[in-house]
């Protein structure tokens, strides 16, 4: 088995460099490998909803993305960068009013029931665009959904919306639940919210709260890949340390998204057994950013938030939190998204000189301690890094006459806070950029957001001129006038700081040599492992 290697700088621009390779080493292939076998994976969270088509994030889909498939996944070399799931192919008319998708025959859920144009034109209509936090973007404009037959649905759209953007948007945004358990019923509280029941290669078994989550192989799945493993169990170790002290100990043989400390990963690389993995993050990065509430007096002036950008010293960042496994960020779209990334934007070098100087002009003396205001800041407690860099910042504002006091909270308490009741002045979140500005990256700056939308722009901050961009690029249909307009919103964002982008990331595995086919394609964590198999 082969293994990608690791420099301790510039992951994420290996990670660009494997998408435009495929002839590069991955991990062996298993889909004429071994059968059977309990694969055990470290989980560090415990999503308390394991519906994708309504919660799309990385959290859920690394457990439910087994169960239930989307109308097609991410891929290496695929054509448009997918891979066929439940539509095999799919088309858009020129004037971008209509998309019709060719869905897959003979396919079952868990329960027995066919899967029909009717299970996914009932997901379109009253999940993904009313309900999920980012289909209600993707398919802001969907009307109706067509289905002259089982295997046939055609969208249509009140406003032309570009191909590429949906194309995009599929692996995240098209998670289908079955129609017969959901009609009817309340949509938020449906039993089968946390017991999913899907077309995946593998089926929700059971949960025990605090301990692990259970799947097992689905014998009538409709892929030619026949699932390989009996069983995959998800154990909750929120503790990073926790699940290196289980790899070691061989009491699991997988650690996605970084799980193990990136200390440790120097160490654990060395442990006979195990490797090291950078690949099947590359449509995951994650940005490190500032969020900002904006119905703050002091922070609703431009040259206070561009005070606090100065004060942030990214290679320190870089270097010290991330040990250079990260990049420093230019604005909202990352630099491994080429299709989109411009250069050509304000930056804010470290300059606590001109950070003062800002604040000083903005009329913000210090007093007698030496103090200009006091913030309250939340880090996001998801991550290590997140937490780490709420510490950092706190210094780094200090510096420059800000008394950042740190709240932290579990994840639900830090969610409700930011995202409903707007209990903050700034926070510490890591958005994603999937693949497309309009997913997940254009709501962390758009106006109008409805309160409780979680990574959304909760900050109050309003920029007519910018939603407009937004709005336009979402109904451009040329795809290089598109870019020209995501080129324009990079320098808005850069230029005006609704947030502040700091750094940019992908993740790391480790696993057991034993683990064949890891990271097939750029969104493996989260994809439905029918091919990844254990040796004995």
């Amino acid at each position: 088995m082969s293994a990608l290697p690791l420099s301790r700088r510039h992951v994420l621009q290996i990670s660009s460099l494997l998408l435009a390779s495929t002839a590069l080493p991955i991990l062996a292939a298993a889909k004429d490998g071994p059968k059977g076998g309990r694969l055990l994976v470290a989980a560090d969270s415990e999503p308390k909803n394991l519906n994708p088509a309504i919660v799309a994030s990385n959290g859920v889909f690394f457990i439910a993305s087994k169960v239930i498939e989307p109308l097609a996944e991410a891929s290496f070399d695929g054509k448009d960068g997918l891979e066929p799931r439940l539509a095999t192919a799919w088309e858009a008319s020129d004037d971008g009013l209509s998309i019709a998708f060719k869905l897959r025959e003979g396919v079952r859920w868990h329960d027995g029931k066919p899967f029909t144009s009717a299970d996914v034109a009932y997901s379109a209509l009253n999940v993904w665009k009313p309900l999920q936090n980012l289909g209600r973007i993707v398919f802001a404009n969907l009307t109706s959904v067509d289905t002259p037959d089982d295997y046939t649905a055609i969208f249509r759209f009140s406003k032309p919306t570009p191909i590429q953007l949906i194309r995009n948007a599929l692996p995240v945004v098209s998670s289908v639940i079955p129609r017969h358990l959901y009609e009817g019923t309340d949509i938020a509280t449906n039993p089968a919210n946390v017991k999913p029941v899907g077309t995946g290669p593998f089926t929700f078994a059971e949960h025990k709260p605090g301990e692990y989550y259970r799947l097992a192989r689905n014998q009538t799945y409709w892929g030619k890949d026949q699932p390989s493993l009996d069983e995959i169990i998800f154990r909750v170790l929120p503790d990073r340390a926790g699940a290196a002290a289980a790899l070691e100990a061989e009491e699991i043989q997988l650690a996605a998204f970084s799980a193990v400390p990136l200390a440790d990963l120097d160490r654990i690389g060395k442990v006979p057994g195990l490797t090291v993995i950078s690949r099947g993050y590359e449509a995951l990065t994650y940005q490190l950013v500032v969020e900002i509430n904006h119905r703050r007096e002091e922070l609703a002036s431009p040259s206070v938030r561009k005070a606090i950008a100065h004060a942030i010293d990214r290679s320190f960042v870089i270097d010290t939190i991330f040990l250079g496994y990260a990049t420093a960020s230019t604005g909202p779209v990352p630099k491994n998204a080429p299709e989109f990334y411009d250069a050509d934007v304000e930056s804010y070098v470290f300059d606590i000189e001109k950070a003062n100087a800002l604040l000083d002009e903005a009329g913000y003396k210090r007093d007698k301690d030496g103090n200009r205001f006091t913030l309250k800041l939340r880090p996001a407690p998801y991550f290590n890094e997140t937490r780490q860099f709420g510490d950092y910042l706190r210094q780094a504002l200090a510096a420059i006459g800000i008394d950042a006091q740190i709240v932290n909270a579990d994840s639900a308490a830090h969610q409700k806070a930011v995202y409903t009741d707007h209990d903050f002045d700034l926070a510490v979140a890591p958005p994603v950029f999937r693949g497309d500005p309009a997913i997940s990256t254009t709501i962390l700056v758009q106006s109008g957001i409805p309160a409780g939308v979680p990574f959304s722009n909760q900050g109050g901050y309003v920029n007519p001129s910018l939603d407009a961009i937004i709005a336009k690029a979402v109904e451009t249909i040329d795809s290089g006038e598109r870019t020209k307009l995501y080129n324009e919103f990079q320098k808005t964002v850069a230029g005006d700081l609704p947030l502040i982008n700091v750094a940019e990331w992908g993740f790391i595995s480790v696993a057991s040599e034993r683990l064949l086919d890891v990271a097939d394609n750029p969104r493996w964590a989260v994809s439905n492992w029918a091919t990844t198999a254990l040796q004995p």
